[in-house]
C-alpha cells in the first residue's frame, strides 16, 4: 500500500472485478476514511474501563478490533481532538495500567479495507 501512495497519482480500486472507486490518495482517504484510528492494550480486566474511556471520547467510535487485550477503535474526526485523547490517556494511565496505545489516521489500507467490504 505504502507504493501506490507514493508512486501513483490516482488509485481506482476494483472489488470482484467491479469498479469501485478513483481518486487521489487525499481523496479517497478523505472521501472513506473521516476517522482516526485509536488502540490500546491493557490487562483484559481493564477491558470495560477502556471502551467507557472511549465512548467518553466520541459516543459514535466503534470496536473494530479486539484480542485479549488489545481493543481498536474508529473515532469519526469530526467528534475528537488530537488533544483530548492525549488527556484522556494521561488520565487512564492513573486510573489503570495501560500497556501501549496508538493514535493513527486513517491509511490507503483501510480505505481499501472499507470499499471492499461495502461492496460486498
Amino acid at each position: 500500500m505504502d507504493e501506490a501512495e507514493y508512486l501513483c497519482d490516482r488509485i481506482g480500486i476494483f472489488v470482484d472485478g467491479n469498479f469501485q472507486c478513483l481518486g487521489t490518495t487525499d481523496e479517497l482517504k478523505a472521501r472513506y476514511g473521516g476517522s482516526y484510528m485509536f488502540t490500546m492494550t491493557t490487562s483484559p480486566e481493564n477491558g470495560s474501563e477502556v471502551e467507557d474511556l472511549v465512548k467518553s471520547l466520541s459516543p459514535n467510535a466503534k470496536k473494530t478490533y479486539h484480542l485479549y487485550g488489545t481493543q481498536k477503535f474508529e473515532l469519526p474526526k469530526d467528534e475528537v481532538k488530537i488533544s483530548d485523547v492525549f488527556l484522556t490517556v494521561r488520565q487512564a494511565k492513573e486510573r489503570f495500567p495501560v500497556q501501549s496505545w496508538g493514535l493513527a489516521d486513517t491509511t490507503l489500507e483501510d480505505v481499501f479495507i472499507k470499499v471492499a467490504t461495502e461492496a460486498q
